[in-house]
């Protein structure tokens, strides 16, 4: 029996205190999202999420997956739509990638679109917590998610291998279905998947609405999120040429979805995506570059919002993203890459709830990164970004958008250092200190019309100029085979942030034109909110800890503890930004035994009172979970089948980062179980 050498120490003290409801994960040796070096000590702070872990947490939509990683909460807009947010920053100011691509689509429009993403397709997922607008432009000022699906195969495959997952139940009786097949001779890779999902209404304790804004005469509905189900179907086919120094494929994919908005109880989004990509890179060249790495992605978007069966707007947005990276000698102590990247998107919304102009976006960047091992124990990095962004909308003869007459252009430039000091062989001290500018989106500029997704009328500002933000980190890290993590500090200052901020005035709803249409939603006046920069300041805390307990005839016990804590505030105002989440504290403990595995969970979420006037509170909530699963081969095939439970005290959860937060609660206890199989 294997005890632990000494009691908790009071880092892992600090770290309970200031832990989240974010399972911890064990740091990884590299996260090329964030350094395409390749390089094990990252300045910036970093997880991964994968293996089992990455299958426990699968859920729906990719928000809610992440949702109580470290510093990552949920947009939360129902089971069929969930953005991620990362420190307290949304929309566009969180970049979603696709093995290093952006995929566009419009998500962060408005929280109810959806993420065209099934996380069944998902081999890994990266995550970069705080500015990456240095690799990804200025629209990962807060941060990264990129995902990995394999459908390029980078690597050489013999013979034929593959997956298989079958899921059911949960709080919206899931039944999914999804494959993956691969097959190659050592040169040629060929890559195949499907999925699909389908999904009720969901269980809620209690009702929808909360007790601040239920009507005692129409209280709504109770036990089910009405307008909450769904379906979401997709599929991939891929291919590549591999060899001993580098790769090239091609891959196309299609996914297909239809899903209630819990804001509307009589409309519907019907949304389809294809996207076509290419990827190559070369290795061990000679000459100036030692290596050359090319991305390229092409998506065709639409999604239609019906009721009653008919459409009444669509959006559409297809464009290209195309990136180049080549890694050059070394040049003395410096190892380093310079880049290229291109952007175009084509954004169309046709309808009544149209309100934003039709717009075109182009964007051309240059970046460097470079690397320097100053001595055994300290490395260094420095780099910057130059990038240059025009918006051209087209009014289409609407007079809601005569303010978008012109186009807009900005550039943008960012610099970010980083340095990683390892004190011991146990303890390292990581810093990084970035300057970040982001242009306006094209809805920041020329929005003007009802947006009913967020109950508002909003109104963009064509004379807004570029976001700005100083941001730094501060972390200790430490592993000494016992107690494995890091706690760390950040702090952003934002000198132009764009916010949408009440102007205390009403608006019509709506104004169709037509007498014919009548909708729940038309009528009555509605507040409008303007697109404004202001000062803003976000800082807080996160912290992790996987403390290994014991390991004897009995299993492997571990704990793994995890927090995070975000504030956010105005400072024009003084009042606190909206939608941050509070204070959060997990603890999980873990269990492992031959072919058993199993874990417990204790989610903790603090009231949330540090809001704007307008805005509504939430209350603190406490949550338990579990799971339990088992491997077993068949064959040459290797099987896990497990059950998990969620929320199994039933607590009504409102996330204060979710605008429908008083409308939609999270999932009220559930139950689910599932088969995966690899070969």
């Amino acid at each position: 029996m294997r005890y632990l050498p000494h009691p908790l120490s009071p880092l892992a003290v600090a770290l309970w205190l200031a832990s989240s409801p974010s399972q911890a994960l064990e740091l990884e040796p590299q996260v090329i999202t964030a350094n395409p070096l390749g390089n094990a000590q990252l300045a910036t702070p970093s997880s991964v999420l994968e293996g089992d872990r990455l299958l426990l947490q699968q859920k729906g939509s990719l928000g809610e997956t992440l949702n109580g990683e470290p510093g990552v909460s949920s947009t939360w807009f129902g089971p069929g739509a969930s953005r991620p947010i990362i420190r307290g920053l949304d929309g566009d100011r969180i970049r979603i990638l696709r093995n290093g691509v952006g995929a566009l689509d419009a998500s962060s429009l408005s929280y109810d679109h959806a993420v065209p993403l099934d996380p069944v397709n998902i081999d890994r997922v990266e995550i970069v917590r705080g500015p990456a607008a240095l690799l990804y432009g200025g629209n990962a000022i807060g941060g990264v998610v990129n995902t990995f699906d394999n459908r390029i195969p980078t690597e050489a495959i013999e013979g034929i291998q593959g997956a298989g997952e079958l899921r059911y139940g949960g709080a919206d009786t899931t039944r999914s279905a999804a494959g993956r097949l691969e097959a190659g001779n050592g040169q040629f890779a060929l890559h195949l998947d499907a999925n699909s999902r389908q999904f009720n209404d969901l269980r809620i304790p209690g009702y929808a609405r909360s007790s601040k804004v239920r009507d005692a005469d129409e209280p709504g509905s109770r036990h089910r999120l009405e307008n909450s189900d769904g379906r979401q179907d997709g599929g991939a086919v891929g291919g590549s040429y591999t060899w001993e120094h580098g790769y090239t494929g091609v891959s196309y994919s299609r996914y297909d979805g239809n899903y209630g908005s819990v804001a509307e109880p009589s409309v519907r989004l019907a949304m389809e995506q294809d996207h076509y990509g290419f990827a190559s890179e070369i290795r061990d060249l000679e000459g100036p570059f030692s290596s050359l790495k090319v991305d390229l992605g092409y998506t065709d978007y639409k999604h239609s919002e019906l009721e009653e069966g008919e459409v009444h707007t669509t959006f559409k947005n297809k464009g290209y993203e195309a990136r180049v990276e080549a890694r050059h000698q070394p040049l003395g102590p410096l190892e380093g890459v310079i880049g290229a990247q291109v952007n175009r998107n084509e954004f169309s919304a046709l309808g009544e709830e149209a309100f934003v102009p039709q717009t075109d976006t182009d964007s051309v960047a240059l970046f460097v990164l470079e690397q320097w091992q100053a001595t055994e124990r300290l490395a260094l990095s420095l780099g910057g970004r130059l990038e240059h962004t025009r918006v051209d909308p087209d009014a289409k003869g609407n007079e809601r958008f005569a303010a978008a007459d012109s186009a807009s252009s900005f550039t943008a430039a960012s610099l970010s250092s980083g340095a990683v000091y390892r004190l011991t062989p146990i303890w390292s001290l990581a810093a990084s200190l970035g300057y970040t500018e982001r242009a306006p989106t094209f809805y920041e500029l020329y929005a003007n019309g009802a947006h009913v997704a967020t109950g508002a009328y909003e109104v963009g500002d064509p004379n807004l100029s570029k976001e700005k933000a100083i941001s730094g980190d501060l972390a200790l890290r430490f592993d000494n085979g016992t107690h494995k993590g890091s706690v760390g500090v950040f702090y952003s200052h934002f000198r132009n942030y764009i916010g949408l901020l009440a102007s205390g005035e009403l608006r019509e709803g709506h104004d169709h034109g037509d007498d014919d249409h009548d909708h729940d939603h038309d009528d009555g006046d509605i507040p409008e909110y303007l697109y404004s920069g202001v000062r803003a300041r976000f800082y807080g805390i996160e912290a992790q800890d996987r403390w290994q307990l014991l390991e004897n005839r009995y299993g492997s016990f571990a704990l793994e503890l995890s927090g995070d804590y975000t504030r956010a505030r105005n400072l024009d105002t003084g009042e606190d930004l909206p939608r941050i989440a509070p204070l959060r504290l997990n603890s999980g403990l873990v269990w492992n035994l031959d072919r058993w595995q199993a874990r417990i969970d204790v989610q903790h979420a603090a009231s949330q009172h540090r809001k704007p006037a307008n805005e509504t509170s939430t209350d603190g909530y406490t949550t338990l979970g579990a799971s339990v699963g088992y491997r077993f081969n068949v064959g040459e095939s290797e099987w896990l089948a497990f059950v998990r439970g969620e929320n199994l005290t039933d607590q009504t959860v409102r996330y204060a980062s979710s605008i429908l937060r008083d409308v939609a609660p999270a999932a009220g206890r559930s139950v689910e179980v599932g088969l995966r199989t690899t070969f």
